[in-house]
């Protein structure tokens, strides 16, 4: 059994080894998902990078290691704990951040880029 700490919510959920973080999540009742892409992701397979979540292992025998699919859609991520949670398999105790915000700006860009108001177009 591994215990899994959900900062943002205050939650620690209990499961068995080899869980898949993104579907413990969501079957209690905790979004890993952000706006819009609470609608609009890739259901789990790694494809889009909406579901991204940091994770602190005690130890790295907690979590499988970055698959291929991660390291290609967190390329421009230094930060090794930050992960796709549909790619994250548990094995020990963790503590995980859904919807980082602050890890989710790629250097050079914002996080959401500003809305410009354009009184030509009505907007």
């Amino acid at each position: 059994m591994a215990l899994v700490f959900f900062e943002r919510e205050g939650k620690t959920i209990s499961c068995n080894s080899g869980m898949n973080l993104r579907k413990l999540a969501l079957a209690n009742g905790i979004s890993v998902y952000r706006g819009i892409n609470k609608v609009f992701n890739c259901r789990g397979h790694g494809l889009c990078g909406t579901c991204l979540v940091e994770v602190q292992a005690h130890q790295e025998i907690d979590l499988n290691p970055r698959t291929a699919m991660e390291e290609k859609q967190l390329k421009n991520y230094t930060n090794p704990r930050v992960r796709l949670s549909c790619q994250v398999r548990v094995h020990g105790n963790i503590r995980v951040k859904t919807q980082p915000v602050e890890l989710m700006k790629v250097e050079g860009e914002s996080v959401a880029p500003p809305l410009v108001s354009d009184a030509r177009a009505g907007v």
